[in-house]
């Protein structure tokens, strides 16, 4: 028997985390537009779309766990969340003016950020870019881009003094 190398096992659950994300901004979504309650949206999502096909679209396998731990982290935090959000946003723009989609992405991505230490801040950053870009050209994965790294420097500077020192010196 082949065993699969440690970095295809990293991949392949990085994927699956990566569906995941999708899942739940799309779930969180959907929960914002209708009156669907958190458990009946997660148990549609498992049971008639995560792996399967839906109306001529594929949805990936997913991390069931990182699914879940998202939406409900969503739902539990939103009070905390949204202050956050609305407070990096230019001051024309309250967070009620901006796309529930868009919402829906910023809100997941800020509680990886609180909540997802052992995440790095710039993986939850790309992942949740990548999410943007699945449905919005530039401005919006751009504005996602501004709002998650403003947050991420103040919930995890640690995380960037390195990186800030380097640009110093090159710049």
């Amino acid at each position: 028997m082949i065993k699969p190398e440690q970095s295809d096992v990293d991949t392949k659950r990085a994927n699956k985390r990566g569906a995941a994300r999708l899942a739940a901004v799309q779930a969180l979504y959907q929960m914002d537009i209708s009156d669907v309650r958190t458990n009946e949206v997660v148990e549609e999502y498992e049971n008639l779309r995560i792996g399967q096909e839906v109306d001529g679209d594929e949805y990936l396998e997913a991390d069931i766990g990182w699914f879940r731990g998202i939406v409900a982290g969503v739902v539990a935090e939103q009070t905390v969340l949204d202050p956050k959000i609305h407070k990096t946003l230019p001051d024309d723009w309250p967070l009620a003016r901006i796309h529930t989609l868009l919402r829906s992405v910023m809100r997941a991505g800020v509680f990886e950020l609180m909540k997802r230490n052992d995440v790095p801040a710039r993986v939850i950053i790309s992942e949740y870019l990548d999410v943007a870009k699945a449905f919005f050209e530039e401005d919006e994965p751009r504005l996602i881009n501004g709002v998650l790294d403003t947050i991420a420097r103040e919930l995890r500077p640690e995380e960037f003094k390195d990186k800030a020192k380097s640009e110093k010196k090159t710049g």
